[in-house]
Protein backbone atom coordinates (compact mmCIF):
# COMPACT_ATOMS: atom_id res chain seq x y z
CA UNK A 1 0.00 0.00 0.00
CA UNK A 2 2.89 2.30 0.74
CA UNK A 3 4.40 1.55 -2.70
CA UNK A 4 1.09 2.30 -4.44
CA UNK A 5 0.84 5.63 -2.64
CA UNK A 6 4.42 6.50 -3.66
CA UNK A 7 3.75 5.54 -7.30
CA UNK A 8 0.58 7.65 -7.39
CA UNK A 9 2.44 10.58 -5.82
CA UNK A 10 5.29 10.27 -8.36
CA UNK A 11 2.81 10.08 -11.28
CA UNK A 12 0.90 13.14 -10.00
CA UNK A 13 4.15 15.02 -9.45
CA UNK A 14 5.42 14.14 -12.97
CA UNK A 15 2.05 15.10 -14.48
CA UNK A 16 2.21 18.43 -12.65
CA UNK A 17 5.74 19.07 -13.89
CA UNK A 18 4.74 18.27 -17.48
CA UNK A 19 1.68 20.54 -17.22
CA UNK A 20 3.77 23.35 -15.72
CA UNK A 21 6.43 22.92 -18.42
CA UNK A 22 3.79 23.09 -21.16
CA UNK A 23 2.18 26.12 -19.54
CA UNK A 24 5.51 27.92 -19.14
CA UNK A 25 6.66 27.08 -22.67
CA UNK A 26 3.39 28.23 -24.23
CA UNK A 27 3.36 31.49 -22.26
CA UNK A 28 6.99 32.20 -23.23
CA UNK A 29 6.31 31.43 -26.91
CA UNK A 30 3.30 33.77 -27.00
CA UNK A 31 5.31 36.52 -25.33
CA UNK A 32 8.18 36.04 -27.79
CA UNK A 33 5.77 36.14 -30.76
CA UNK A 34 4.13 39.32 -29.49
CA UNK A 35 7.57 40.92 -29.19
CA UNK A 36 8.50 39.63 -32.65
CA UNK A 37 5.50 41.52 -34.02
CA UNK A 38 6.71 44.69 -32.30
CA UNK A 39 10.22 44.17 -33.62
CA UNK A 40 8.99 43.48 -37.13
CA UNK A 41 6.78 46.55 -36.98
CA UNK A 42 9.90 48.57 -36.12
CA UNK A 43 11.50 47.29 -39.33
CA UNK A 44 8.45 48.39 -41.33
CA UNK A 45 8.56 51.74 -39.58
CA UNK A 46 12.25 52.23 -40.48
CA UNK A 47 11.53 51.52 -44.14
CA UNK A 48 8.54 53.87 -44.13
CA UNK A 49 10.68 56.59 -42.53
CA UNK A 50 13.36 56.11 -45.18
CA UNK A 51 10.75 56.61 -47.88
CA UNK A 52 9.37 59.68 -46.10
CA UNK A 53 12.90 61.10 -45.97
CA UNK A 54 13.46 60.53 -49.71
CA UNK A 55 10.19 62.11 -50.81
CA UNK A 56 11.09 65.80 -50.25
CA UNK A 57 14.17 65.39 -52.47
CA UNK A 58 12.14 63.73 -55.19
CA UNK A 59 9.39 66.35 -54.95
CA UNK A 60 11.89 69.21 -55.15
CA UNK A 61 13.48 67.67 -58.23
CA UNK A 62 10.10 67.33 -59.92
CA UNK A 63 9.03 70.83 -58.85
CA UNK A 64 11.79 72.31 -60.95
CA UNK A 65 10.20 70.82 -64.04
CA UNK A 66 6.50 70.76 -63.17
CA UNK A 67 5.80 74.01 -61.38
CA UNK A 68 2.05 74.02 -62.12
CA UNK A 69 1.36 70.59 -60.54
CA UNK A 70 0.69 72.03 -57.07
CA UNK A 71 -2.18 69.66 -56.16
CA UNK A 72 0.11 66.65 -56.58
CA UNK A 73 2.75 68.25 -54.36
CA UNK A 74 0.15 69.19 -51.73
CA UNK A 75 -1.27 65.66 -51.68
CA UNK A 76 2.22 64.23 -51.17
CA UNK A 77 3.01 66.71 -48.40
CA UNK A 78 -0.29 65.95 -46.65
CA UNK A 79 0.19 62.19 -46.96
CA UNK A 80 3.78 62.43 -45.72
CA UNK A 81 2.67 64.52 -42.73
CA UNK A 82 -0.03 61.97 -41.95
CA UNK A 83 2.55 59.17 -42.04
CA UNK A 84 5.01 61.03 -39.82
CA UNK A 85 2.22 62.01 -37.40
CA UNK A 86 0.71 58.53 -37.13
CA UNK A 87 1.32 56.68 -33.90
CA UNK A 88 -0.32 53.26 -34.08
CA UNK A 89 0.29 50.60 -36.71
CA UNK A 90 -3.29 51.07 -37.96
CA UNK A 91 -2.76 54.83 -38.43
CA UNK A 92 0.56 54.25 -40.20
CA UNK A 93 -0.96 51.61 -42.47
CA UNK A 94 -3.74 54.04 -43.48
CA UNK A 95 -1.28 56.92 -43.99
CA UNK A 96 0.95 54.62 -46.04
CA UNK A 97 -1.97 53.94 -48.38
CA UNK A 98 -2.47 57.68 -48.89
CA UNK A 99 1.23 58.14 -49.57
CA UNK A 100 1.28 55.25 -52.06
CA UNK A 101 -1.51 56.90 -54.03
CA UNK A 102 0.11 60.36 -53.96
CA UNK A 103 3.49 58.98 -55.03
CA UNK A 104 1.87 57.13 -57.90
CA UNK A 105 0.47 60.43 -59.18
CA UNK A 106 3.89 62.07 -58.82
CA UNK A 107 5.62 59.37 -60.80
CA UNK A 108 3.00 59.64 -63.56
CA UNK A 109 4.15 63.25 -64.05
CA UNK A 110 7.35 62.03 -65.64
CA UNK A 111 5.31 61.02 -68.69
CA UNK A 112 4.34 64.67 -69.21
CA UNK A 113 7.89 65.99 -68.80
CA UNK A 114 10.42 64.21 -71.04
CA UNK A 115 13.29 66.34 -69.74
CA UNK A 116 12.49 65.11 -66.22
CA UNK A 117 12.93 61.49 -67.30
CA UNK A 118 16.50 62.25 -68.36
CA UNK A 119 17.42 64.25 -65.23
CA UNK A 120 20.16 62.42 -63.34
CA UNK A 121 18.96 63.50 -59.87
CA UNK A 122 15.42 62.40 -60.64
CA UNK A 123 16.58 59.03 -61.95
CA UNK A 124 18.81 58.44 -58.93
CA UNK A 125 16.05 59.40 -56.50
CA UNK A 126 13.55 57.28 -58.39
CA UNK A 127 15.92 54.29 -58.13
CA UNK A 128 16.39 54.89 -54.40
CA UNK A 129 12.64 55.14 -53.96
CA UNK A 130 12.13 51.91 -55.91
CA UNK A 131 14.68 50.16 -53.68
CA UNK A 132 12.94 51.53 -50.61
CA UNK A 133 9.57 50.34 -51.90
CA UNK A 134 11.06 46.86 -52.27
CA UNK A 135 12.35 47.01 -48.68
CA UNK A 136 8.92 48.12 -47.48
CA UNK A 137 7.28 45.22 -49.34
CA UNK A 138 9.68 42.71 -47.76
CA UNK A 139 9.22 44.15 -44.27
CA UNK A 140 5.42 44.28 -44.64
CA UNK A 141 5.41 40.63 -45.69
CA UNK A 142 7.54 39.66 -42.67
CA UNK A 143 5.33 41.73 -40.36
CA UNK A 144 2.16 40.10 -41.72
CA UNK A 145 3.73 36.66 -41.27
CA UNK A 146 4.56 37.49 -37.63
CA UNK A 147 1.01 38.68 -36.99
CA UNK A 148 -0.43 35.59 -38.67
CA UNK A 149 1.80 33.22 -36.66
CA UNK A 150 0.84 34.94 -33.40
CA UNK A 151 -2.89 34.97 -34.23
CA UNK A 152 -2.78 31.30 -35.19
CA UNK A 153 -0.94 30.30 -32.04
CA UNK A 154 -3.30 32.13 -29.66
CA UNK A 155 -6.21 30.37 -31.36
CA UNK A 156 -4.85 26.83 -30.90
CA UNK A 157 -5.36 24.67 -27.82
CA UNK A 158 -3.86 24.83 -25.17
CA UNK A 159 -2.36 28.23 -26.04
CA UNK A 160 -5.84 29.76 -26.35
CA UNK A 161 -6.49 28.97 -22.67
CA UNK A 162 -3.22 30.53 -21.59
CA UNK A 163 -3.74 33.49 -23.95
CA UNK A 164 -7.14 34.13 -22.40
CA UNK A 165 -5.75 33.90 -18.87
CA UNK A 166 -2.99 36.43 -19.52
CA UNK A 167 -4.72 38.86 -21.85
CA UNK A 168 -3.03 37.94 -25.13
CA UNK A 169 -5.38 39.35 -27.75
CA UNK A 170 -5.69 38.93 -31.47
CA UNK A 171 -3.74 41.45 -33.54
CA UNK A 172 -5.66 42.55 -36.65
CA UNK A 173 -3.18 45.22 -37.84
CA UNK A 174 -2.33 43.55 -41.14
CA UNK A 175 -0.98 45.42 -44.13
CA UNK A 176 -3.50 44.99 -46.94
CA UNK A 177 -3.59 46.34 -50.45
CA UNK A 178 -6.03 49.06 -51.34
CA UNK A 179 -8.71 48.21 -53.89
CA UNK A 180 -7.16 50.71 -56.34
CA UNK A 181 -3.75 49.07 -56.06
CA UNK A 182 -5.07 45.98 -57.80
CA UNK A 183 -5.73 47.92 -61.00
CA UNK A 184 -2.79 48.08 -63.37
CA UNK A 185 -1.76 51.65 -64.29
CA UNK A 186 -2.13 52.74 -67.88
CA UNK A 187 1.18 53.59 -69.47
CA UNK A 188 1.18 55.35 -72.80
CA UNK A 189 4.16 55.90 -75.08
Amino acid sequence: MKITLIVILVVVLLGGLVAFGTFKSTYNNLTAEREAINGQWSQVDVALQRRADLIPNLVNTVKGFATHEETVFKNIADARSALLGAHSPQEKIAANGQLDSALGRLLVLQENYPQLRSNENFLRLQDELAGTENRIAVERRKYNESVQRYNTDISLFPANVIAGMFGFQRNDAYFKTDAGARTAPKVQF
